[in-house]
């Protein structure tokens, strides 16, 4: 317990003190909460990944640090994005960081489930409520006890099973299927879809009340189209796995080989670039991989442009290409983030220097190194 106090003595005419009157606080909460901010500030550095996910740009950092502040509280949260772009593993991270770490993490398809028996699978049932139930079942968020239930696909919930999610989420209880007894649960729910849920409201398919009791906290998560810097910090990242998995000494990817890949709009998001990769490991010959061992739709597509739609370029800004033509993947991707913090700070290159924790010698030094101005 923090205690602020403020004393002050009193004294007669001849000046001996003869009593003292003082005012206390307790400042406990104010304490913790500044060591909180504290401990997120010291955690907002930049970072190239973060639990499971990975990515350098800022568009990710912004991610991570939603996900510390959805993991500082028990707020009920919505991750939001395209398939593939890793809305579970961002589940996992708030798990992982929260003070439920310790519990259960439950991951429930809803949209992999039959809606005859996803009722039964999240409540549970009792023996004898339906034909076949032949003793009493736990649902997951009886086995989610004190820890986090992450609903995927939660715009594929039927309205009444909406209503009853709601009335779970307002009152944190369960019925059982057949059983009129309510049982008290403590879990942090997670929801995400890939679907636009306010247009599921307006054909009537997705009910508004719910919507909002799910929807306190979102968390966007960015295709990968909008983080093409990133691509080779994936790409690293899978060549690592695969290798392990594979039993292949695999060390790097082939210049036009990586050029192709971040090039490309990939609609399947990371889910799909990691599939090509898995694609290369079953083809590669050596230790690199090369253009031919990339998927034959994704090796003759044509490249997409560069999209960053949540940024304003100014031409001051702009980096201009590297003559050195002999970049490692890891030189090619901090090539790619200098560029991008330059962008982002208008070419002041004291300020990037300090987003990329460089002293200004050596940013001055990379600059040069990769044909910057």
């Amino acid at each position: 317990v923090y205690i602020h106090g403020s004393v002050r003595l009193l004294t007669d005419d001849s000046g001996q003190n003869v009593g003292a009157v003082g005012s206390f606080s307790d400042v406990t909460s104010l304490v913790q909460a500044n060591a909180r901010i504290a401990l997120l500030e010291r955690s907002s550095t930049h970072r190239e990944a973060f639990e499971r996910l990975v990515g350098s740009t800022n568009i990710m950092q912004e991610v991570y640090r939603r996900i510390r502040l959805a993991a500082d509280s028990d707020v009920t949260v919505f991750i939001s994005g395209e398939s593939g772009t890793g809305k579970e593993l961002a589940a996992q991270a708030i798990h992982a960081q929260s003070d439920r770490r310790d519990k259960p993490f439950i991951a429930v398809n809803c949209s992999a489930i039959p809606e005859t028996l996803l009722e039964s699978e999240l409540f549970g049932h009792i023996k004898g409520a339906f034909t076949g139930a032949v003793k009493d079942k736990t649902g997951m968020f009886q086995a989610a006890e004190g820890g986090t239930l992450f609903l995927d696909e939660i715009g594929d919930v039927s309205p009444l099973l909406q209503l009853k999610l709601l009335r779970v989420l307002q009152e944190r209880e369960i019925r059982r299927v057949g059983d009129e007894r309510p049982i008290h649960v403590d879990v942090r729910v997670v929801t995400a879809t890939n679907r636009d849920l306010k247009e599921l409201i307006k054909q009537g398919s997705f009910r508004e009340d719910f919507y909002y009791r799910i929807h306190v906290f979102e968390i966007a998560l960015p295709p990968l189209r909008e983080r093409q810097a990133d691509i080779p910090l994936l790409v690293q990242q899978f060549i690592r796995e695969f290798s392990e998995t594979h039993r292949k000494q695999v060390s790097g990817i082939a210049r036009d080989a990586l050029q192709q890949l971040t090039g490309y709009a990939w609609p399947g998001n990371v889910r799909e670039l990691r599939n090509a990769i898995e694609h290369a490991f079953v083809t590669v010959q050596g230790e690199t991989i090369t253009l031919l061992d990339l998927p034959p739709d994704l090796r003759d597509a044509i490249p997409a442009p560069s999209v960053e739609p949540r940024r304003t370029v100014t031409p001051t800004a702009v980096a201009t290409p590297s003559p050195k033509s002999d970049l490692t993947p890891d030189e090619l991707a901090e090539k790619q983030q200098l560029q991008q913090v330059l962008v982002e700070t208008g070419g002041n290159k004291a300020e990037a220097a300090r987003r990329m924790g460089f002293s200004r010698v050596t940013m001055w030094k990379k600059a040069r190194k990769y044909g910057i101005q």
